[in-house]
């Protein structure tokens, strides 16, 4: 959990100023969302992306 909020600061908060604590919440949720539970390349993961290996996983079963 510390790498995955290391991960958040570099690359979107200490990037950023944000207006409003509302502003704020939105765009972590974005980042997180979409950015980093879909596209973001992970090394655990073999340099795929979530989204990326989990099709691969299905089609490794479908396969089967």
């Amino acid at each position: 959990m510390e790498s995955f909020w290391g991960t958040l600061k570099n690359e979107l908060v200490h990037h950023r100023k944000f207006e409003t604590r509302h502003q704020a919440k939105q765009e972590i949720s974005e980042y997180i969302e979409v950015f980093y539970n879909r596209q973001r390349k992970q090394k655990r993961l073999g340099y795929l992306s979530p989204a990326k290996f989990t099709q691969r996983y299905y089609a490794t079963l479908l396969a089967t």
